[in-house]
């Protein structure tokens, strides 16, 4: 892959440049156990910089406390040269099981959770900083009020949201520019097409889409009968229950078809697709092996036809996921 071929995508109309694909770092130490050695994922994001990836998302919840940790220490010597994103919005008062988490997004909540990741990240100010989850508790004016004080005093670059509705947003937005909205979004889940796309064309906004390979499912390696760990959160979601694994693995097969006319993997196909639907959409493919890492980022050299597009899109909107 190497620094040459990866691409640059602008988020929106913000000044932020990014990799046309990022790094969800998130597995590596929060959700799918059991985990990978500290140090090799260390050398995982390091490996990432080298393939000339730019931007690395994290949150303050994962963990909590050590994926930021984590990501601080791989990154710390490429300060300037990279892009970290991370989230606040939740708090440990009840303690640091996450299960115990609450949602918190009061103004002086916001500014002890920046100086938190401050810390962790070791560095002077964060690149990119959404509110993970909307707090119905506290007017969104307040939560861009405050990232807006914070990035006059040069803690913070940009300001993000995280599975904000469309209302939502454009309240942010006026207080605020909004630089992204992290969302979930592939060829599998397509809700944000309804109302969330439009309005972040309108607004200027870019989108960050997590789960870009439908946690797995469109890299064609889980199956029907694919076992998770008792404690693998996939076991909760209905879409990876064994009869809709089955029901969805249509998904899978017109990923396959296509790979196998681009000389490409699944994943790479659905990569492309997404990267082929805006030119402002940057996904974060979370990965803990290094070949699924080159893998990912040999997607932005599938390039998709218009042709090939409208031809997905006509088999993919006959598939009832």
């Amino acid at each position: 892959m190497g620094m040459d071929t990866m691409k640059i995508r602008k988020l929106g109309n913000s000044d932020l440049e990014v990799s046309a694909l990022g790094l969800g770092c998130m597995g590596m130490s929060f959700s799918y156990p059991p985990f990978p050695d500290r140090h090799e994922m260390i050398s995982l994001i390091r490996k990432a910089v080298e393939e000339g990836v730019t931007f690395f998302d994290t949150a303050e919840v994962y963990g909590p406390f050590t994926n930021e940790e984590l990501v601080g220490e791989a990154l710390l010597p490429f300060r300037g040269e990279v892009v970290m994103a991370t989230k606040f919005g939740f708090d440990f008062s009840r303690g640091e099981d996450t299960h115990l988490a609450r949602l918190n997004s009061r103004p002086e909540h916001i500014r002890s959770a920046v100086e938190g990741s401050l810390k962790r990240l070791q560095t002077e100010v964060i690149d990119l900083l959404y509110q993970h989850r909307v707090d119905p508790k506290v007017p969104i004016e307040d939560v861009a009020g405050t990232v807006k004080e914070l990035i006059e005093e040069g803690k913070v670059k940009h300001f993000g949201l995280s599975e904000a509705g469309a209302k939502t947003i454009r309240r942010a937005h006026v207080i605020l520019p909004v630089t992204a909205l992290q969302s979930e979004y592939s060829i599998w889940f397509r809700d944000p097409e309804e109302t969330i796309i439009p309005t972040l064309e309108e607004l200027g906004i870019g989108l960050v889409p997590f789960s870009p390979l439908g946690k797995g499912f469109l890299t064609g390696k889980i199956s029907e009968t694919t076992p998770f760990d008792k404690t693998d959160f996939r076991n909760i979601i209905p879409r990876f229950s064994p009869e809709n694994r089955k029901a969805n693995s249509a998904m899978v097969y017109l990923l396959q078809q296509v790979a196998i006319r681009k000389n490409a993997t699944p994943a790479q196909v659905a990569l492309a697709w997404l990267l082929a639907q805006k030119p402002w959409i940057v996904p974060i493919p979370g990965t803990r092996k290094q070949e699924r890492l080159e893998e990912n980022l040999g997607a932005v050299s599938v390039a998709l036809s218009h042709d090939e597009l409208i031809d997905m899109e006509r088999v993919a909107s006959g598939i009832d996921v």
